[in-house]
């Protein structure tokens, strides 16, 4: 346990890594994966599905498309870190030129400090409610302890850099994973399997509208992330293997609280109008007092095992876009903005749920442009990347690859006339589409479709667009 806080700031930043560094087996992969989505936010989600007017048996199905389809994204953008051993952000400018990167390194920012932000605030809501149940603490006293516990851990794993991370990451995978099992144990009896099957199934559009806000909320959000943790493996480990152990250490545990969530979700309208105010908050209430340390362990770490990856690439994906200051102060500025983000959340902002689902979808859809790019660039190439030439803007790469740019441009215009979130009135601006598929109140008017055309025009487009240059840059 000593050597654990030995460990020092990694050096490494978006360099690829040197052959004496690269070490390990796919199977390492399933602890940053698991240990980043073990999180009772999960459990919310499955009220949140439900709010899409499905049935249990439809949560279901949604939660396991939605996962592991997402999921399966960011397994195939791992194969470029252990083809190439650089993180993402790096690689993402074999796709879009050197300088051009600088357009999907800047969404891609932004995802990673709305994501670290969304975590940090629900773990500090989380700690407030235990410390004032446990303590009878004030409830502004029990804020400003749950933030500081909160921003230290992640800072302390997002800084010190990846491999503090890997293995953080797997001591907070078993606790929090037991501590999960805890939780359904002690919680089973709220269930009424009569009022939950009771719940009327929803059309089609509906259970795809909950698909999509699976892809979105649990696993696209990773895919901008993906090389950065499969970069220290060996270039021989198998490819077969290295998108198995990312989908299935991702999925696997999100996609069994989603659906006990929405079990207890379908139980309790109470609990369920709860969850979108206070969303891991609100889960306290079924637990016993004895209980409600460990489920603060369990609601904290593991909300913080997936904010630490966040800040750790957010800090890679800054320098990536040109600040010349090393991976780790890099990360301690997102800190700064990920506390600023924290306190307006946890606050300033009388819901939760209405930001959060806004902030979802409406990055979304670009970000999923440019995942199916990065996809569709990642499997045609047979050769690897050559280092040197990803860091020079007359290389084989070049400086802008303007039908890429194009692509995300084109793709988010048109993603976002196809999505609508009505209950945020700054996104009232977005399904200027839906006309044509029966308008803002028609059928499809919550099945946010936009994010999957977002991903055809990313996949098919960049085939089209850039198959010839690609052989070309692989023939020099």
């Amino acid at each position: 346990m000593v050597r654990f806080f030995e460990v020092k700031i990694e050096d490494n930043a978006i360099n690829f890594i040197g052959e004496n560094e690269r070490a390990g087996s796919a199977r390492d992969l399933f602890w940053p994966w698991c240990g980043a989505n073990v999180s009772l936010l999960a459990l919310s989600f499955g009220a949140f599905f439900l709010g899409f007017g499905i049935s249990f048996s439809q949560v279901c199905i949604a939660a396991v498309v939605g996962v592991v389809l997402s999921f399966l994204l960011v397994g195939v953008s791992s194969l470029a870190g252990k083809r190439s051993n650089a993180p993402t952000m790096t690689l993402s400018r074999a796709a879009f030129g050197v300088r051009g990167n600088l357009i999907p390194g800047l969404l891609s920012y932004l995802i990673f400090v709305g994501w670290e932000t969304v975590l940090v605030s629900l773990a500090t809501l989380a700690a407030q409610t235990v410390f004032a149940r446990v303590g009878n603490f004030d409830h502004n006293a029990a804020r400003i302890l749950g933030l500081i516990v909160a921003v230290s851990l992640t800072v302390f794993g997002g800084v010190l850099g990846f491999h503090v991370i890997m293995k953080l990451q797997k001591w907070l995978t078993i606790a929090t994973g037991l501590m999960s099992v805890g939780y359904i144990a002690l919680t089973f009896s709220h269930v009424n399997w009569s009022a939950v099957s009771s719940i009327h199934a929803g059309n089609l559009q509906a259970v795809i509208g909950a698909t999509i806000f699976g892809v979105t909320g649990i696993g696209l959000g990773w895919v901008n992330s993906a090389a950065d943790y499969s970069r220290y493996l060996p270039r021989s480990v198998s490819s077969r293997a290295v998108v198995g152990w990312t989908v299935f250490g991702a999925s696997l545990v999100p996609i069994i609280l989603v659906i006990y969530g929405s079990l207890l979700a379908g139980s309790s309208k109470e609990l369920s109008d709860k969850i979108s105010m206070d969303p891991i908050g609100a889960l306290t209430t079924l637990v016993p007092t004895w209980y409600l340390v460990p489920f603060a362990c369990v609601a904290v770490l593991g909300l913080i095992g997936g904010a630490v990856l966040d800040l750790y690439s957010s800090g890679l994906a800054l320098v990536s876009i040109g600040l010349p200051v090393r991976r780790h102060i890099a990360a301690s500025i997102d800190a700064c903005i990920m506390f600023a983000g924290t306190i307006y959340i946890v606050w300033f902002a009388g819901n939760f749920s209405i930001p959060f689902q806004g902030f979802l979808i409406t990055l979304g859809v670009p970000i999923a442009v440019w995942s199916a790019i990065f996809v569709a660039d990642v499997m045609m190439r047979k050769v690897d990347y050559t280092e040197s030439e990803l860091f020079d803007p007359n290389g084989r790469y070049g400086s802008w690859n303007f039908r890429s740019i194009a692509l995300v441009v084109g793709g988010s215009i048109i993603g976002w006339g196809f999505v609508t979130n009505s209950s945020a009135s700054w996104l009232s601006w977005q399904g200027y589409f839906l006309g044509l598929i029966g308008g803002k109140e028609g059928a499809w008017s919550y099945a946010n479709v936009g994010v999957i055309v977002a991903l055809l025009i990313g996949f098919f487009g960049h085939i089209l667009l850039s198959r010839s240059s690609i052989k070309r840059q692989e023939n020099r």
